[in-house]
């Protein structure tokens, strides 16, 4: 579903991924961990084309993202991503917010798109809450909301950029319950996350990553019971602890 292969990216002379390769197989989900500013969300922003890069290739679902002629706005239609800070519309309720690329993105009429949204709002847990504004909400509910938005657009994929990160510790399993239940389910989920739990409950595999590289790229087993590379094993050491 998603195949990463050598890519390369710069911030002027900056280098922030060096020859990144990774993939993704439908129904999978993998885990990309690693220390702050090793290039984890710069990675998975690649996938979608929220960040350009300069070498190397991704494709979803057999379509080039770097490729000039590809329709990125139609392309991220059909790849759901949930940021760690919501990104919720504050002036709109939580109905609206389900509601309004389904009607702008996808062409679909305003009752189906609310049919479709609150759907998946009672997924989460939270069809109580559609009237509600988000700053009405906890920010482990409007989490909750954007991934319920996120599904809403039927997404071949979903991307999770430390969606847990700007939450109170007590709301963040509310969020890894939703996603633990996605994954078994069978969508195909590229993850970065601190939450070390979540990664050996639901990966598949986990991406290690360090200075700008995929360091590790193994099965979840493997990665957690013996790591290959030092610098994996003193992360697993010190997160874990």
């Amino acid at each position: 579903m998603i195949d990463i292969e050598h890519v390369s990216k710069w911030y002027g002379a900056f280098q922030v991924l060096g020859d990144c390769s990774t993939q993704v197989g439908r129904g999978d989900v993998v885990v990309v961990c690693g220390p702050s500013g090793s290039g984890k969300s710069t990675l998975i922003k690649t996938v979608n084309g929220l960040e350009p890069f300069q070498q190397g290739s991704v494709r979803v679902d057999g379509i080039s993202v770097g490729d000039p002629k590809t329709d990125l706005r139609k392309l991220r239609a059909h790849i759901g991503m949930v940021f760690q800070n919501f990104e919720l519309f504050p002036h709109l309720s939580v109905r609206d917010n389900l509601t309004l690329a389904q009607v702008k993105v996808l062409g679909r009429g305003k009752d189906e798109a609310a049919e479709r949204g609150l759907a998946y709002l009672d997924r989460v847990g939270l069809l109580a809450h559609q009237d509600k504004y988000p700053n009405q909400l906890s920010g482990g509910q409007q989490q909750r909301v954007a991934i319920a938005r996120a599904l809403s657009m039927d997404p071949k994929a979903m991307l999770f950029d430390e969606p847990t990160s700007a939450l109170d510790p007590e709301m963040v399993g509310e969020v890894l319950e939703v996603m633990a239940g996605l994954a078994q389910e069978g969508m195909t989920m590229m993850v970065v996350t601190h939450e070390m739990g979540f990664a050996r409950k639901v990966a598949d595999r986990v991406v290690f990553m360090d200075g700008g590289r995929i360091v590790e790229d193994s099965p979840k087993d493997a990665f957690f019971d013996a790591p290959r590379s030092e610098r994996a094993r003193d992360f697993l050491a010190r997160i874990i602890h």
